[in-house]
């Protein structure tokens, strides 16, 4: 049976996703050895669900777009850069979610049980985190500046964003990086 890599996500908008490259281009003059996420790429995962099944892919999104229903659409900001796990060692580079950040965990503990029971997801053993991907550092050791720059963008903004309907997306991994695909847009309540 086939199987596609699959994940749940918030679209943030081309106008966020363009000053989130504009980011990226602030860090890239100060640190070296970053793999940056393409513009296109950049959102908030919801869950990351890992290889599915085809057949279970209809089910995977009526089981999304039922949660949905039920939550109310809303809007979040995303600010502040930091990484993963710590300035020392750090993997990977991220800017977080500011308001908003407690509707999204909402949505992502609702979309848990669902997922879980269909059996197309496993719990992940760190608590969540909403926030966005810049990119991911290709040494184990911070490159010489990393702690000063992220010092800089700590109180970076790029605004806010209406999340009236998450999506479900598929990732094809190529040599020159993911190409995502939308398979399915499940509306919040009163999402436009």
């Amino acid at each position: 049976m086939p199987r596609l890599r699959t994940f749940i996500a918030i679209d943030l908008g081309k106008a966020i996703r363009d000053r989130l490259v504009a980011l990226q281009n602030n860090f890239a003059k100060d640190i070296g050895g970053v793999k940056w996420v393409g513009p296109k790429n950049l959102h908030v995962t919801l869950l990351f669900l890992g290889e599915v099944d085809n057949r279970d892919l209809p089910a995977l999104c009526r089981a999304v777009d039922d949660v949905t229903r039920t939550l109310p659409s809303f809007s979040l900001s995303i600010e502040g850069a930091g990484c993963f796990p710590n300035p020392r060692r750090p993997h990977v580079l991220w800017v977080g979610v500011g308001a908003g950040a407690p509707e999204v965990v909402a949505l992502h503990d609702a979309l848990e049980p669902p997922l879980l029971e269909l059996g197309c997801y496993r719990r992940e053993e760190r608590k969540y985190a909403p926030h966005v991907t810049l990119g991911r550092l290709r040494s184990e050791q911070a490159p010489s500046g990393f702690a000063q720059a992220l010092t800089k963008h700590q109180t970076w903004k790029a605004g806010d964003v209406a999340v009236p309907d998450i999506h479900v997306m598929s990732s094809e991994l190529t040599p020159q990086g993911p190409n995502y695909a939308v398979l399915s847009r499940a509306k919040l309540r009163g999402g436009a």
